[in-house]
């Protein structure tokens, strides 16, 4: 199977693609290449070698076979449905998408009837539901180590002011850092329902940006579990940590801060910190072009669930459909 990039933004460019020709230079034979990218934009990409760019999607269909391609369709959630629609209408089936799913309940009714329609199989980029910090929570939780599982807290701050000024694909802060966490606590904890939820503003000297500032969003679990999931994007510092509180202890984790830096952190009770290598975006493509090479379609319904949680939030919190347009201050 070969990689189409759509879109060379730094998702596309600096994630995606970075990722496949690190691959292909470490000789993994998970995709053949190289990849095709496309982006309308001639500045997208650029410095970007080792990829092979097309001019549009009916170019790439003619350099690679659409039923044996696994497009990358790294664009904003708003403009997804109508990218499905021609790529299923020139024949691709094999969809890799950013995160979230979608970014409102028509939208995800949209997609689920182009999934229907053209036998479309999705994955979603959730690449911390690879990574090995979570599966080491997870081991935690299930063999229960220190007692059944309490609570969950999630802490995802990053300065985002520049980027979040000029966003127009993401509605609200509820899309950027949140479905990253919101996947690995339903993995974690279960189905969960939304107990209360805040969105915040950007706010800087000179531009107001609504609901883009930071998020925050508690859930209470089925299995009796809470979890308080907090982004601020407006912090001066980057963290993603979790802390889970069981019934005989606390742990807490931290995440890769990006793609700079591949080592997560383990603290559990009574031990020093435990540093090790987690390159999740490379498990997570080894393990979602494994499941285009089976046809097995098994983490789709927690992507739904994420979006449907998202949803209930934004209701929640009050947060109108359609991305909320940057004010200038006086």
């Amino acid at each position: 199977m070969r990689p189409l990039v759509v879109g060379l933004g730094r998702s596309g460019a600096g994630l995606h693609a970075a990722s496949l020709l690190r691959a292909g230079a470490a000789g993994d034979a998970w995709f053949t290449g190289p990849p095709l990218a496309l982006d309308p934009r001639p500045e997208a990409g650029a410095g970007l070698a080792g990829v092979e760019r097309v001019a549009s999607l009916d170019h790439a269909a003619r350099l690679s076979d659409p039923a044996t391609t696994v497009v990358h369709l790294c664009t904003p959630p708003s403009r997804r449905v109508a990218l499905l629609g021609e790529l299923a209408a020139l024949g691709y089936t094999r969809v890799l998408v950013e995160k979230p799913l979608a970014a409102d309940r028509a939208q995800l009714d949209r997609l689920d009837a182009l999934r229907r329609r053209h036998g479309l199989h999705i994955e979603v980029v959730a690449h911390w539901l690879s990574s090995r910090l979570t599966s080491e929570l997870r081991e935690l939780t299930e063999h229960r180590r220190l007692g059944p599982l309490r609570s969950i807290a999630f802490r995802q701050d990053k300065p985002r002011l520049l980027r979040g000024q000029s966003d127009d694909g993401h509605p609200s802060a509820f899309d950027v850092e949140i479905p990253h966490a919101l996947g690995v606590v339903l993995r974690l904890a279960g189905p969960a329902t939304v107990a209360e939820a805040r969105c915040a503003d950007l706010r800087t000297e000179t531009a107001l940006r609504p609901l883009m500032g930071g998020a925050t969003l508690t859930l209470t679990h089925d299995s009796g579990v809470t979890s308080e999931l907090c982004s601020d994007l407006t912090a001066p510092v980057q963290r993603r940590s979790v802390r889970l509180r069981f019934a005989d202890g606390e742990v807490v984790g931290h995440y890769p801060i990006s793609e700079r830096d591949d080592h997560a952190r383990l603290t559990l009770p009574g031990r020093p910190p435990a540093i090790f290598r987690d390159d999740a975006l490379a498990a997570f493509l080894r393990d979602t072009y494994r499941r285009f090479a089976t046809g097995q379609q098994a983490t789709y319904a927690i992507h739904h669930a994420v979006v449907r949680l998202l949803c209930e939030a934004k209701e929640r919190a009050a947060i109108p459909t359609g991305s909320p347009p940057l004010e200038a201050l006086s």
